[in-house]
């Protein structure tokens, strides 16, 4: 196994990792002995679950979060200029797409370690692929603006870019706030807009549904605290 900063996807929800994650990225895990995560008790959880062998107490784990500065990320690499592996570990889906795990992936690349990403569930990837819309032009904008008119704003300019620029657009909400973000897109919206809603992804309740924006204020179904992502198209 080469050494480098490997890029560990976790599962979406409870998924069964057999569905979604290839063995060998068990492999992988099982030649690694330090790990930089989002949350120490669910990566040691998430490895427990790919092998239930594993000894947690003999690993190293790092957490990083918004509060991690440079200077301890680039202390966290350390092992790599031992030639020994670092694995990062996000919370859900692929590490460093919308996630803390990009800046580690920063400094490596700066240091010139090598990166090694694994495959598995991406909830961006997977919501284009069954939405329907351009699979070939998209933006992932994460969170949109929080204040109402902030946030009609955003929505009409990511609304105008679907038109103009032929790209699909996609954004994320906390889960709580999901039914308020579908009654904004209802409320800003052009009737004949698209609007795909895909909720728990790879789950066993997973939905990926397009309909206009007029059928979707005719319908509107409970999403509070579930999994979403939202995608809007011409």
């Amino acid at each position: 196994m080469q050494t480098a900063l490997y890029l560990i996807p976790v599962t979406l929800g409870e998924t069964e990792i057999s569905k979604v994650l290839p063995s060998y990225n068990r492999e992988v895990i099982l030649g690694i002995r330090h790990f930089i995560v989002e949350n120490v008790r669910t990566a040691r959880r998430f490895l427990k679950k790919t092998e239930p062998s594993i000894n947690i107490d003999e690993l190293s784990f790092y957490e990083l979060n918004k509060h991690t500065s440079p200077e301890e990320v680039s202390d966290y690499l350390k092992p790599l200029a031992n030639k020994e592996s670092i694995g990062i570990i996000s919370e859900a889906g692929c590490p460093a797409i919308a996630d803390p795990g990009a800046d580690v992936v920063a400094i490596a690349q700066k240091k010139k370690y090598k990166v090694i990403p694994l495959v598995g569930p991406s909830s961006i990837l997977m919501s284009i692929m069954g939405s329907g819309f351009n699979g070939q032009s998209f933006a992932f904008h994460g969170y949109l603006p929080i204040e109402g008119g902030e946030r009609a704003r955003k929505i009409k300019q990511l609304e105008t870019r679907i038109y103009t620029e032929n790209q699909t657009q996609l954004f994320i909400e906390t889960p709580y706030r999901n039914n308020k973000m579908l009654e904004d897109l209802c409320k800003n919206c052009k009737p004949q807009t698209k609007l795909c809603i895909a909720a728990n992804i790879t789950c066993d309740d997973e939905s990926i549904k397009t309909l206009s924006i007029d059928e979707w204020s005719k319908m509107k179904p409970e999403l509070a605290k579930v999994p979403t992502i939202f995608l809007i198209y011409k």
